[in-house]
């Protein structure tokens, strides 16, 4: 008899996931850093060494802060404490996406109207919908209309309902 094409899952301990950490720091000047890293794991034999995703500082981090720490919180990391010294700790895939794509959004924005516009609409988003958002911004040559497009999508539905 043959083997099955589609065998079901194995269970998800046995399976080996990508793993991703949070660094905090102090850029020049004194400004606050937060950064999402995805490092090496056995997921990820092609990373050889750890590999920047996403990050914020300075006016726009202090904006979003409070979104960072409550959702450090609620994976019970003490973000406070990090952030207040240079740390890193390790956090979900999940939460990673999700800090990933509001940091690679919000970084070259300035007004603070539309960044809290954007950091709802991603907070409200689906999981595959922020997946979808962070892969096209990570693996194409000019994420810059990527990301531009996210932020039309995120501050302009109003406007669009309107019409």
């Amino acid at each position: 008899m043959r083997a099955s094409r589609f065998a079901p899952p194995a269970p998800e301990s046995d399976q080996p996931a990508p793993r991703y950490e949070i660094r905090f720091g102090e850029a020049a000047a004194g400004t606050a850093t937060a950064e999402i890293w995805q490092v090496p794991s056995p997921a990820t034999p092609q990373l050889k060494k750890a590999r920047r995703i996403g990050g914020l500082k300075g006016r726009n981090l202090g904006l979003v802060e409070h979104r960072l720490l409550r959702r450090l919180q609620q994976e019970k990391i003490d973000g406070a404490a990090l952030s207040s010294s240079d740390g890193a700790a390790a956090i979900s895939e999940e939460l990673a996406l999700r800090l990933s794509l509001l940091f690679k959004t919000l970084a070259p924005m300035s007004n603070r109207e539309r960044m809290l516009a954007c950091a709802d609409g991603i907070d409200n988003i689906g999981r595959q919908e922020a997946a979808y958002w962070l892969g096209m911004a990570m693996h194409r040559r000019n994420p810059r209309r990527i990301l531009w497009a996210l932020r039309v999508v995120l501050t302009e539905p109003e406007k669009r309902r309107k019409d």
